[in-house]
């Protein structure tokens, strides 16, 4: 819709910052809060928690999995990013998983071995970059995800309809362009 005129960077905000399991109950009722964002914006495919496969116990190695990859394939990070967030919101998959996050990296293309090997290398670092990333979002006053904040400036909390962001884009693209 905006081609080159916008461009999009994925931070990383830590919503189980600890690893810890959960009651599967607990968790599957939690997963009830998606249909909301599922009712506002019906081409987002959400979908209770229904299989026998655990909930995440952190955030954190989905996060450096996006990070290691960002650097070990750029060209499939994106789509990486894309799997996750399928994986985890539609199927259910547990993206805490290191065995889980070498297959979603296979599905886009990037050699299995070679990225859990790259992850193993640079996991330290990523965690760092991770980590360094959630404490500037709570510095800067993020509490929701997802957060977008357009043009470096204007925040925007929580699941929006998509007629929202379009709005708020348009508004800054015809500012920059007075």
């Amino acid at each position: 819709m905006f081609g080159d005129k916008i461009d999009i960077e994925w931070k990383s905000f830590l919503l189980r910052t600890e690893p810890k399991s959960s009651d599967q109950a607990k968790f599957v009722s939690y997963t009830e809060s998606w249909l909301r964002p599922a009712a506002i914006e019906p081409d987002a495919r959400f979908r209770v928690w229904a299989t026998d496969n655990p909930g995440p116990t952190s955030s954190i190695p989905a996060q450096v999995a996006a990070k290691v990859m960002d650097g070990f394939a750029p060209d499939a990070a994106d789509a990486f990013h894309w799997r996750l967030l399928e994986a985890y919101f539609s199927e259910n998959r547990t993206i805490s998983d290191w065995s889980v996050l070498g297959d979603l990296a296979a599905e886009v293309g990037v050699d299995r071995q070679a990225f859990l090997t790259m992850v193993t290398e640079q996991q330290q670092d990523a965690a760092k970059l991770v980590i360094d990333e959630h404490n500037s979002a709570i510095e800067n006053g993020v509490t929701a995800v997802p957060t977008i904040v357009l043009d470096n400036a204007l925040p925007i909390p929580g699941a929006q309809e998509l007629e929202s962001y379009v709005v708020w884009i348009n508004k800054i693209l015809a500012k920059r362009e007075q």
